[in-house]
């Protein structure tokens, strides 16, 4: 067809008026077509569930769980493994007495043995959900003010380190040198397993030294803030003597190398 017959001015003939689709009927049957289309897709997704709730979504969360179950176990096989390898050791290895103490006291500093004492536990937790402001003058909380985050676990695990403690755990896990608390959303990753609040950590050491440094620790203040206005969870407790475990994970560095 030549260019003045598509032009608007130009009438065209019956025949082409009736036979042929007009772009806005192309549109319609398009979108119908489309329509139809996402349909027949939700559907089959669907498959007569819910897509909203349906577990498949879940998938990633309960792998997480899954390789987080599968560390700890992996964690305590090891543990049982190198207890073995020291008494074996321990039999008939050529070193003196003087060398298996000074053995003794080192994994007792890099957190490997057990460690017996007077101890204290900290359990920090999230606000409810609905909390609303407590004191005047403060604004309303953004879900943010309500979670715990990594820097309040942080804060605790400094204050106890600067109070004397001579050993910690969080949650089950006991901490070393190498040792990161991350938080990923409203969960804390530790040394491969995941955990989500209440968090507890315990330290041995002078509790009434242990107690006022996490009194005196200017981040601390700042969490209690948050405490008594929006309702976020603190707890001190004393144990009386416990025995924290000896940390049973790998002691290998990793790190990133370049590719070359």
């Amino acid at each position: 067809m030549s260019n003045s017959a598509d032009s608007p001015g130009t009438e065209s003939s019956p025949d082409h008026r009736r036979g042929g689709l007009r772009p806005v009927r192309v549109l319609t049957v398009a979108v119908f077509a489309l329509a139809g289309l996402l349909f027949f897709t939700s559907f089959n997704t669907a498959k007569g569930t819910n897509i909203r709730t349906d577990t498949s979504l879940l998938k990633l969360s309960d792998l997480i769980q899954e390789r987080s179950r599968k560390n700890g176990g992996l964690d305590e096989s090891n543990a049982t493994l190198r207890n073995d390898v020291e008494s074996l050791a321990a039999g008939d290895d050529g070193s003196t007495a003087a060398e298996d103490a000074k053995a003794t006291a080192l994994e007792k500093q890099a957190g490997t043995r057990k460690l017996k004492g007077e101890a204290i536990t900290v359990t920090l937790n999230d606000a409810p959900p609905d909390a609303t402001a407590k004191l005047p003058g403060y604004p309303e909380p953004q879900p943010d003010y309500l979670v715990i985050h990594q820097q309040d676990l942080q804060a605790v695990v400094n204050a106890l380190w600067a109070g004397g403690a001579k050993g910690i755990k969080v949650m089950d896990q006991r901490l070393i040198s190498t040792s990161a608390v991350r938080c990923v959303g409203n969960t804390l990753i530790l040394q491969g397993r995941v955990y989500s609040p209440p968090y507890k950590i315990t330290a041995v050491g002078d509790p009434e030294q242990l107690q006022k440094a996490l009194a005196e620790a200017p981040a601390i203040q700042n969490y209690m803030v948050y405490v008594n206005v929006y309702g976020l969870g603190w707890k001190v407790t004393e144990n009386g003597t416990v025995t924290l475990p000896g940390y049973s994970g790998t002691v290998d560095l990793h790190y990133a190398k370049p590719v070359g």
